[in-house]
């Protein structure tokens, strides 16, 4: 199923209208001067909670995690040194940021 088009100019003249049917899962291509310019189309809404069967449905394809790579990748990173703004200093002369080392 194709989705509708409508005008520039309808809408702008119908823009409530048009706004509350995206809202309710419309979609539509905009057009103007006969050519097709964009779409409306409904954003996904998220989800806040998931239900415990379809956590577990998810859980049953998830890969196997291997506890001792798992932690020897976070020690990894721990152990790295980051590079940050905040390794420098501002200068009092100049109001310019220099490194500290």
């Amino acid at each position: 199923m194709s989705q509708p088009e409508i005008t520039q100019r309808d809408l702008r003249n119908r823009s409530k209208e048009i706004m509350d049917a995206v809202e309710h899962g419309r979609s539509f291509t905009v057009t103007r001067d006969g050519h097709r310019i964009g779409e409306l189309i409904p954003l996904r809404r998220r989800r806040r909670f998931v239900t415990r069967a379809d956590f577990a449905a998810m859980s049953r394809n998830a890969p196997l995690v291997d506890a001792g790579q798992f932690r020897a990748d976070l020690d990894a990173v721990a152990d790295s040194e980051p590079s940050s703004p905040y390794d420098s200093v501002r200068s009092p002369r100049s109001g310019c940021w220099t490194p500290t080392s």
